[in-house]
């Protein structure tokens, strides 16, 4: 039985040591093809390692050196992948996104090309019912009767009584010639009589051109004696809005005694900014929100847009006028108006692509949106140079560089940009601007030119002139011998006893 044992062994064997020597052998040629392998993917890891500076992000370069800005050191970064457009694009997790509070909204047109625009003012006196009570002769205030501003007076209503010597002599001299005519009725010649009355109708027309009326000029034709005071009447109805004269003062003929205003008809005078005034015009129907008088509205139309901007708020006025037969507006009220703009009178604004104003960010020459990229696996958005109209309102009318159905950001697109230039991308301070893209308005570009000269041109940093001394970027620098260092005195000490020795 042994016998038969040691005669198969080899046999048993064999094939052991078979399966042994194949899976040594694959092992070993494993083993030999992984570093390679590893060699070649930490190559090929190298090839795209990217190196930027820590403090100038947007410096780039493909190999280790200075930056030639500040002359730092660079730094890799690794595992950046930049597809088609990843220079203006900038990718966010659904967490950064959160934090952001990134809100996108989606580019239209407008049905028709009304636009509503909100214009702030105030009310006002309408000017043509401004009117001034004078006094029609000279003298001293003996009362007035009307005190306080505010007041509403009628036509022909007293206002003031004055004390005139003037008044007094052609009231004296109406008297006399009055008693002369009675006296020469009986027995005098008829020229005598004319002569009285002639007298007589000049003392009346003296006391008429004094301002009396004619009322006023028989009530004192028939009085026994001459009066010292004269009572002044107001020819216009209104609202005292300012008072003059006090009582006591001495007045001249002429002098100021009452401002009055109509207040049923008045003004709205709104302020309305350089982009507003193209699509303003007389006659447009204009709806007053009033701030005191909440929930109610009131309706007026254009009068006058002025012609001469203020050159301290760069604004011109724009006049409503509103019936206040009722006396609910009073001057001095804040107003907010919506003035909708014609689209037959403005053709070029029929359905316009508009943008919330909260999209564009303005850099003096470009405006930027922020648009969303479509088709990523994590929110992508894509710094976009655009062309901007007038602002209509809320809205911006796009002239150029989006398209219908995009969604552009409206809250978050500082951050958005932010991260970009960190990044080292073309965020809106460095962005490049094509030669087909349409510039901005000529003093817009005269203030960019002034404050940045140099803008658009990153991608070409000047570089700092190199030192003789300084060592190339991709040689390794060799260190300096160190010098020995001088022994302290413990040292030294024990040096001359090991040399005693």
């Amino acid at each position: 039985m042994s016998e038969n044992k040691t005669k198969y062994a080899p046999w048993i064997a064999l094939p052991i040591v078979a399966v042994i020597a194949f899976g040594l052998g694959g092992w070993l040629l494993g083993g030999t093809k992984a570093p390679e392998d590893r060699a070649q993917e930490h190559e090929h890891e190298a090839k795209e390692t990217i190196w930027t500076c820590s403090m100038h992000p947007q410096i780039r370069q493909s190999e280790p050196g200075q930056c030639p800005i500040c002359g730092m050191d660079l730094i890799p970064v690794e595992g950046e992948e930049q597809d088609e457009g990843g220079a203006k694009r900038v990718t966010l997790s659904e967490r950064a996104k959160m934090l952001a509070r990134v809100r996108t909204v989606q580019a239209h047109r407008l049905g028709t090309g009304r636009v509503e625009r909100r214009l702030l003012g105030r009310v006002d006196y309408d000017e043509r019912s401004l009117r001034t009570v004078t006094a029609w002769i000279g003298g001293r205030i003996e009362r007035l009767h009307v005190a306080t501003t505010g007041e509403r007076v009628k036509r022909g209503q007293v206002i003031a009584t004055l004390y005139s010597p003037e008044v007094y002599n052609a009231h004296q001299d109406l008297i006399q010639a009055r008693q002369q005519l009675e006296r020469l009725q009986e027995g005098a010649t008829p020229s005598a009589s004319r002569a009285a009355q002639a007298a007589l109708n000049a003392a009346r027309d003296r006391l008429r051109l004094l301002g009396v009326p004619d009322a006023e000029v028989r009530s004192m034709e028939r009085a026994g004696k001459p009066s010292e005071r004269v009572r002044i009447r107001t020819p216009f109805r209104g609202t005292v809005i300012e008072r003059l004269a006090t009582q006591g003062n001495y007045v001249e003929t002429g002098s100021g005694l009452y401002r009055v205003a109509d207040l049923s008809t008045l003004w709205v005078q709104l302020d309305a900014y350089e982009s507003d005034l193209p699509v303003l015009k007389a006659g447009q129907e204009v709806v007053l929100r009033v701030e005191a008088l909440p929930g109610e509205l009131f309706k007026g139309r254009v009068t006058f847009v002025d012609p001469i901007l203020d050159p301290q708020t760069r604004t011109a006025r724009v006049r409503i006028e509103v019936n206040n037969q009722d006396r609910r507006l009073r001057p001095g009220m804040f107003v907010e108006a919506s003035v909708r703009s014609d689209a037959d009178a403005e053709p070029a604004l029929e359905a316009p692509l508009v943008v919330p104003a909260t999209a564009p960010l303005f850099t003096g020459r470009r405006s930027i949106v922020y648009v969303e990229v479509e088709g990523t696996e994590a929110p992508t958005y894509e710094a976009r140079v655009v062309t901007l109209g007038t602002r209509m309102g809320e809205l911006y009318p796009v002239l150029a560089g989006l398209h219908e159905g995009e969604r552009v950001v409206v809250h978050g697109a500082f951050a958005i940009d932010a991260d970009l230039q960190i990044r080292g991308g073309d965020s809106m301070m460095n962005l490049e601007i094509d030669d087909d893209t349409p510039a901005e308005p000529e003093a817009a570009h005269e203030i960019h030119q002034r404050a940045s000269p140099e803008r658009g041109k990153t991608a070409a940093p000047k570089r700092r002139p190199k030192s003789k001394a300084a060592p190339k970027p991709n040689a390794p620098e060799t260190p300096a011998p160190a010098k020995p260092a001088a022994p302290t005195g413990h040292e030294h000490h024990q040096h001359m006893q090991g040399h005693q020795h």
